[in-house]
């Protein structure tokens, strides 16, 4: 994808330990294209956040970027100083963490820490930045946003500060937006507005998105593609309704089994067995073998399978619902 607003090459990062070096990603490869919203989704420890965090240059040390490479529109910036690359984050690339006190300041008000944001990066004047604080709040639908922009964060509902957030990850006009989880913090009907706002924000100003979470209901509603990571590696990569419609991983299709809406009409839903292989244990070949109900024999053996190595849509040396099962079965 030549035109890829992000274009991530063979990702890998480690984690140094006493007894190991740990990979939390290991070989991931996606791109991005603009306006489109890849939705990352997996279990918990899955290494989704980490390479979110990997992309925006807020890896925790010793954690680092041990290979492959991330391109933002074509430039190379997983290598920047540090010093570019916080000129990057908020002017090229916005985030949206799941619990918003993280990431707003309780003792700015929500109007200083918007224009602060504009002023760094837009180099536009107090007063500009003050104008454009009250539209971008008004735009992610706070009510009476000329009178709530001198609040601080703690007079604001979760809701509601979930859009301060998400007013505030657009504000300076990234080009690319992660948002981690943004939905977890909030009640069920909170999260269909926010992500219903997300999604249409970023359709208006034609910002790609790159939206991790765990709710395979949240990718269904917004993403455009989806990438489904086990163990720290892709196992599936594809067009939403395909991936969900017909998953080619046996893992993708035990999330799907999981999932109550894909699971109507069944008695019971469908539970994936045991759980996912600690880091420092990750069995040889595919790492989901042992849960896996149609793992053979090749499936235990190394090379672990990729999507580079198998069809390009699933890492799995028998996927379900391909062409080649359906024919052998």
């Amino acid at each position: 994808m030549t035109d890829a607003v992000l274009s991530v090459r063979d990702l890998v990062v480690e984690i140094p330990t006493r007894h190991a070096v740990l990979k939390p990603v290991d070989g991931v490869s996606f791109d991005i294209a603009p306006g489109e919203i890849l939705g990352v989704v997996g279990e918990s420890g899955a290494g989704k956040s980490m390479t979110g965090n990997a992309v925006i240059g807020l890896l925790d040390r010793p954690a680092h970027i041990s290979g492959g490479e991330i391109l933002l529109k074509g430039q190379r910036i997983d290598n920047l100083p540090y010093a570019r690359m916080r000129k990057l984050r908020g002017a090229e690339i916005g985030m949206v963490f799941q619990d918003p006190l993280t990431s707003l300041n309780p003792l700015l008000t929500i109007g200083d820490q918007l224009s602060e944001t504009m002023i760094e990066h837009l180099g536009i004047s107090q007063a500009e930045a003050r104008k454009r604080a009250i539209a971008a709040l008004d735009e992610v639908g706070i009510p009476g946003a000329a009178d709530r922009i001198d609040s601080y964060p703690h007079e604001f509902s979760g809701g509601m500060r979930q859009r301060v957030v998400i007013a505030l990850a657009l504000c300076a006009e990234p080009s690319l937006v992660i948002a981690d989880e943004p939905t977890t913090a909030l009640d069920v009907s909170v999260q269909a507005q926010i992500i219903a706002l997300l999604r249409r924000l970023c359709r208006e100003r034609d910002t790609s998105v790159m939206l991790i979470t765990h709710d395979m209901g949240v990718i269904a509603e917004t993403a455009d593609r989806v990438a489904v990571v086990y163990a720290g590696r892709l196992a599936e990569l594809g067009p939403v309704a395909e991936v969900l419609g017909r998953p080619r991983h046996p893992y993708t299709e035990g999330l799907m089994g999981s999932t109550p809406a894909a699971s109507a009409g069944r008695a019971r839903l469908h539970q994936i067995p045991g759980s996912m292989p600690r880091l420092g244990h990750l069995p040889p070949g595919c790492p989901f073998h042992p849960r896996c109900p149609k793992a053979q024999d090749d499936c235990r053996a190394d090379p672990a399978p990729t999507l580079a190595a198998c069809n390009g849509r699933a890492a799995c040396w028998h996927p379900v619902n391909s062409p080649e099962s359906e024919a052998a079965e």
